[in-house]
């Protein structure tokens, strides 16, 4: 049976700017975005996630790890529990106060902060830097590469910058012959979250219009965030003074054309 929906699909919230504050981002991650994910982000793909979070950044107990953006504590909260100091930033009092409730379930004691990953004030701070699931890129060039800069600086010498994202290779080989746009469909019962992604093969910005039906309830909104090529990335993060810069895949293999997730390491 089809659910009753209420509301409109043809009028999207209008587009979010480059160089908005980052309240402006909270009607995208927001409880929808949440319920929707929570799907895919299982505990054991969480776990998964900071195996491979451990071992590229050849991390051990009690070094200092700054997560940003942190979100609800998902990646933060395990590093602790192996043993690291951790950091946790983000822009969203909602996913802070998630991430500090988890953080006291599993007994573990991680420092969460609000701010703005462009305007991080860390000098020095950190053996490790972890900016994961597609967190990087919803700004201007200017404001994502400022973002790089506060990064490194944050890091002691010899210290590492790991950035997961979707990989551009990934967008267009999902995109059917003929068509402009991919689609990806999260269903739970019978709530919906349908993202079209397309690529602005101009301005190299993933453009996703996603629709949700929830509790009969329907929203649109339409975001887009930079996707650089490895060498775009890498240019980017040597200009921020990062000294060696590689690519790999979501297993932390060699990166290919293959490749779902372009993961990277950059070392101070």
């Amino acid at each position: 049976m089809v659910p009753a929906v209420t509301g409109r699909a043809d009028s999207p919230e209008p587009v979010r700017d480059y160089d908005e504050p980052v309240d402006a981002f909270a009607d995208i991650f927001d409880d929808d975005y949440v319920y929707f994910t929570r799907s895919l982000l299982t505990d054991e793909r969480s776990d998964r996630d900071v195996d491979l979070i451990w071992r590229m950044l050849g991390l051990t107990g009690g070094q200092a790890v700054l997560d940003v953006p942190c979100g609800s504590g998902r990646i933060a909260n395990r590093l602790a529990a192996r043993g690291c100091r951790v950091v946790g930033v983000d822009a969203n009092e909602r996913f802070l106060a998630e991430a500090r409730a988890d953080a006291g379930s599993r007994g573990v004691d991680v420092e969460y902060r609000r701010g703005d990953m462009r305007e991080l004030d860390f000098v020095e701070q950190f053996d490790g830097a972890v900016n994961w699931f597609t967190s990087f890129g919803y700004f201007d060039d200017a404001g994502n590469k400022a973002m790089l800069r506060r990064l490194h600086r944050s890091l002691r010498p010899g210290g590492a910058l790991l950035v997961d994202m979707l990989s551009r290779e990934s967008l267009v080989r999902g995109i059917p012959a003929g068509q402009q746009q991919s689609v990806h469909v999260v269903e739970i019962g019978q709530d919906l979250l349908v993202d079209r992604w397309a690529l602005d093969v101009i301005e190299g910005r993933c453009v996703s219009d996603r629709i949700m039906v929830r509790d009969g309830r329907l929203r649109r909104t339409l975001f887009t965030f930079r996707l650089p090529t490895f060498p775009e990335a890498r240019q980017w993060l040597t200009d921020a003074g990062f000294t060696s810069v590689a690519a790999h895949d979501e297993l932390g293999g060699p990166y290919s054309i293959a490749a779902r997730r372009m993961v990277i390491v950059a070392r101070r």
